[in-house]
C-alpha cells in the first residue's frame, strides 16, 4: 500500500512524499494527473461580426481587430475556468442532448456560457480574462487571480463582442483540458555528515542550511536536503573550495521513496486534482484486476 506524506500543500501547489512505491507508480500518477483529471475549457467561440453604433456619441465600431478570431479562440481555451466536477456532466452524457444534431448539445448541465463585448479606445483598450462575465453562479465566474490574462488589444473603431462555451474534457483529448503542469518526481534523498571538519567549508560560507539543521549527523527534511543540495554547488566540481570540502556530505537516495509535484493551471486545487488522479489509478488497476480474474 502507498503511503503519501504532504510536504508542502498551497491551493495551486501540491509537493507529496510517496512511500513504499516505484517508479512505475509515480509515472503512473504522473500521467494519470495530465490526461485523465477531467476540468473545464471553453472550446467552443461564437463570435458577433458587423458593425455597431454608439446612441450617444454615434461613433461606428466595426468587428475587426489585429488578432484573428481563430488565435483568439486558443488563447480563451487557455485561461482557466472554475471546476465542480459534482454538479457537471461530459456533453456527451448530457441527458437533455436527447433528440438534437451534436452541433446544438449542451444545457447549463453540461457547459458555461461566458458573454464579453468589449470596444477600442484612442489609446488602445486592454481585453483580458476578466472581460468574460459569466451567464451563471458568481463562483464560475473567471478567478480573480486570472482575470489579468491579455487576450487582444482594441483600438478606436474596434470592438470585440463573443459567447464562449467551455465544457468538461480530459488531457487525453486535447491540451487545454490539461489541468496541470510540471508534474515531476524524483527519488528521495537525505544527507549525511561523513567529514565533519571539512563540512566546516560549507558551514563558513553562512548560507541558508547550517551544522544544527543536522541530528546524528543526518538531515532529512525533504525541502531542506533540497536548499542544501543546491547549496553544495558552492563547494562542488568547479569551485576553489571542492579541495577543502571534498566529499564531506553525501545524498543517498531513499529506496522506494518519491518526490512528486505539481501545479495547477488554477481550474481546481491541486489537492482536488490529486484525489481525482489517485482515484482514476485506483479503479483502472480495479478494472484490470476483475478482468485478468475473469480470464484465469
Amino acid at each position: 500500500m502507498v503511503k503519501i506524506e504532504i510536504v508542502d500543500e498551497q491551493d495551486a501547489h501540491l509537493t507529496v512524499v510517496l512511500k513504499d512505491t516505484d517508479r512505475a507508480f509515480a509515472n503512473a500518477l504522473r500521467r494519470t494527473l495530465m490526461t485523465d483529471v477531467s476540468k473545464m475549457a471553453i472550446h467552443k467561440v461564437r463570435f458577433e461580426m458587423g458593425t455597431i453604433t454608439d446612441s450617444n456619441t454615434g461613433e461606428t465600431y466595426e468587428s475587426v481587430g489585429a488578432i484573428p478570431d481563430e488565435v483568439i479562440a486558443h488563447r480563451l481555451a487557455m485561461i482557466p475556468i472554475p471546476t465542480y466536477h459534482d454538479e457537471f456532466c461530459f456533453l456527451e452524457d448530457d441527458p437533455g442532448n436527447a433528440g438534437l444534431p451534436k452541433e446544438e448539445w449542451g444545457t447549463p448541465a453540461s457547459q458555461v456560457i461566458y458573454h464579453c463585448s468589449v470596444r477600442g479606445t484612442p489609446e488602445g483598450k486592454l481585453v483580458t480574462a476578466g472581460d468574460l462575465n459569466v451567464l451563471g453562479e458568481e463562483k464560475l465566474q473567471i478567478p480573480e487571480t486570472y482575470r489579468g490574462i491579455p487576450i487582444t488589444k482594441l483600438y478606436s473603431g474596434q470592438y470585440l463582442e463573443f459567447y464562449a462555451y467551455a465544457v468538461l474534457g480530459k488531457g487525453s483529448q486535447h491540451s487545454k483540458w490539461n489541468p496541470v503542469s510540471g508534474v515531476a518526481y524524483t527519488p528521495r534523498k537525505i544527507a549525511n555528515v561523513a567529514k565533519p571538519k571539512k563540512a566546516k567549508a560549507l558551514w563558513d560560507l553562512n548560507l541558508t542550511i547550517t551544522s544544527k539543521d543536522f541530528t546524528g549527523g543526518k538531515l532529512d527534511d525533504v525541502q531542506k536536503v533540497e536548499t542544501l543540495v543546491r547549496e553544495m554547488h558552492h563547494v562542488g566540481d568547479g569551485t576553489a573550495r571542492i579541495s577543502d570540502f571534498a566529499d564531506a556530505i553525501t545524498i543517498d537516495e531513499v529506496d522506494g521513496e518519491f518526490i512528486f509535484s505539481f501545479d495547477t493551471d488554477g481550474s481546481m486545487s491541486a489537492r482536488t486534482a490529486f484525489d481525482m488522479a489517485a482515484k482514476s489509478l485506483s479503479d483502472r488497476f480495479s478494472n484490470l484486476s476483475n478482468e485478468l480474474e475473469d480470464e484465469i
